[in-house]
């Protein structure tokens, strides 16, 4: 073997053992080598998806409104003066007859006031006679030509002044005494009580609503709707009436009235429905569900809720998937259905297959394996 130049001037024994070491340093570095883990190997996994076909169904639409059972009449009754309540003879579901004294207020000033009047009526009839026997003597003595007709004629016209003062002063002294008789708020009709809004020590003013009676006779359900319901609202042909302290009681409705104006704080428009033939458990202020079915069936789609997919992008959305991949898809959604689903109205077709679990595992364009039934 020829040596290299660089080594003719190194001992040929010390030469050795330098080849010896570099032998010895490769069978190790091989051998470490060797035992190092080699990386995996890339594998792409494609997760199964439970999926769904999405199909329809011809149903009726039917809607539902929450309401509180009312009277057909209710009136609401106010003092007609002002005053500090002092007198309080009802309570929350009393029963009155018409001429019962619900309410009283303090009627001294009023008093005090029918009493000056009382007396502004002794004074005038007082003026009344003086005028009266004024007018008589100065008549006989016009008849005996001791006086002028001038002068005669100033003493009939005190005395027509006296009748008319006479007439004010009664007319004054009957308003004070209605007032003193406005001082008791009345119930006009028999009825139930099922309003107050003022309490003992309370001072109201004429006009304020103070308690509010429910007259005997017919009993509604008061519910709200949005405008776009009203008009499909007035086509309805059937009505059913329920109640959540009676499950096992319903009543047919009929639509007596619907407001023509909008409430101006939740824009919603008041309904009357009208119950025919209510059982007599029914009582006033019960909570009431109004179900108004449509006058057509419409194809609908329910998904399951779980296949809704929503973060932050307020509008919901869903995992199409066609091809092996899948695709978000923004839907409109409608009302929620019994067993999780909800309804779509708009965004999807039917025979479409659509993920319904494990939704939010999923990514745009992701490549997938499908199973699942149709919907």
């Amino acid at each position: 073997m020829q040596l290299p130049s660089w080594s003719t001037n190194i001992p040929r024994k010390k030469l050795y053992y330098v080849f010896a070491a570099i032998a010895v340093l490769c069978i190790l570095g091989g051998t470490l080598w060797q035992g190092q883990p080699r990386p995996p190997a890339v594998v792409n996994e494609i997760p199964v998806v439970r999926t769904a076909v999405v199909g329809n169904s011809a149903v009726s639409q039917r809607y539902t409104y929450s309401g509180e059972v009312r009277g057909r009449y209710e009136s609401q009754l106010a003092f007609q003066v002002n005053g500090k309540i002092i007198t309080r003879n009802v309570q929350l579901g009393s029963t009155v007859q018409a001429g019962d004294v619900l309410l009283q207020i303090d009627a001294k000033d009023v008093v005090q006031t029918v009493s000056n009047y009382s007396a502004q009526v002794d004074s005038a009839e007082s003026q009344l006679q003086l005028a009266a026997s004024n007018l008589n003597r100065y008549r006989e003595l016009l008849e005996g030509g001791a006086i002028s007709q001038s002068q005669y004629d100033q003493y009939a016209n005190a005395h027509n002044v006296a009748v008319a003062g006479v007439r004010q002063a009664s007319a004054q002294y009957k308003q004070s005494a209605n007032q003193l008789d406005y001082t008791l708020l009345k119930a006009d009709k028999p009825g139930i009580v099922s309003g107050i809004s003022a309490e003992i020590g309370q001072v109201v003013s004429a006009g304020q609503v103070i308690v509010t009676v429910v007259q005997d006779g017919e009993r509604e359900v008061e519910i709200s709707i949005p405008e776009n319901r009203i008009e499909e609202l007035r086509k309805t042909e059937k009505i059913q009436v329920s109640f959540w302290a009676l499950p096992a009681v319903t009543a047919e409705g009929r639509i007596r009235e619907i407001s023509p104006m909008a409430d101006p704080i939740t824009r919603t428009f008041k309904v009357r429905i009208s119950l025919i033939n209510p059982p007599p458990a029914i009582k006033l202020g019960m909570t009431a569900t109004v179900a108004v079915a449509g006058n057509s069936e419409q194809p609908v789609i329910n998904i399951p809720v779980a296949a809704v997919y929503q973060t932050g992008n307020p509008t919901p959305a869903v995992w199409v998937v066609a091809g092996g991949t899948v695709t978000l898809r923004s839907i409109q959604t409608g009302y929620y259905g019994k067993g999780n689903t909800v309804q779509v109205l708009n965004g999807l077709r039917q025979g479409e297959r659509i993920v319904i679990a494990g939704v939010h595992k999923l990514t745009e364009g992701q490549q997938v394996s499908i199973g699942g039934d149709s919907l």
